[in-house]
């Protein structure tokens, strides 16, 4: 398969996973192009899965892109008086405050229950209905796996929760679902999931 070919077989599936991740078809699409770009100036010979080597870099570069929008929203934000800070606060405040309650208890308890790897996927398939071929590459995990760790985050999440006490845990856990809902993008839900993955790997309390 030539790279001509190559472009058109996967810029669906790229497109798809930029588009979901940045939220705006015109940045998915940029995305999509430069990390195209990039990839025909590299070796592939030294490239065993092309497919996984293309998700996993348009992955990183729609992180990248909306750490530098994050950047850039930062220093706008700090040019602006705090009056109208308040007022911007109040207008972008869609939870209500006992929905946000429930919303956060239900949070805790997929955070106490779960494993950091079940939890991203769990929350990734169930919510933001990633496929487990995305799933897959995110995780560096084979389908069959991805689909036996959803299965088990299912089967934990439906064990009696009453026992659990519900004590909010000091992570960014819940704030990175809760923005991932409001904004309609996951990238900070997902690099989230994978920091805390490799801190449980390193040993580290979380």
């Amino acid at each position: 398969m030539n790279k001509d070919q190559t472009i058109a077989l996967y810029q669906p599936v790229l497109h798809q996973i930029a588009l979901r991740m940045v939220g705006s078809i015109a940045d998915a699409e940029d995305i999509v192009q430069d990390t195209f770009l990039k990839w025909l100036t590299v070796n592939h010979e030294k490239i065993e899965n092309t497919k996984a080597y293309l998700i996993r870099a348009v992955t990183n570069n729609c992180l990248n892109h909306l750490e530098a929008l994050k950047r850039k929203k930062d220093e706008c934000l700090q040019n602006l008086n705090p009056a109208e800070l308040i007022d911007w606060y109040k207008e972008k405040d869609l939870f209500h405050f006992d929905m946000e309650n429930e919303v956060s208890a239900a949070l805790a308890i997929i955070h106490k229950r779960l494993e950091p790897v079940e939890k991203g996927i769990y929350v990734l398939r169930e919510f933001f209905n990633f496929d487990y071929e995305e799933l897959q590459h995110i995780f560096d995990k084979k389908k069959d796996n991805c689909r036996q760790l959803f299965s088990r985050a299912k089967d934990k999440l439906t064990q009696e929760t009453n026992k659990i006490k519900i004590d909010l845990p000091q992570t960014n856990f819940i704030e990175n679902f809760k923005k991932a809902c409001h904004i309609g993008s996951p990238a900070d839900f997902i690099k989230g999931v994978k920091q805390e993955i490799m801190e449980k790997l390193e040993g580290k309390s979380f």
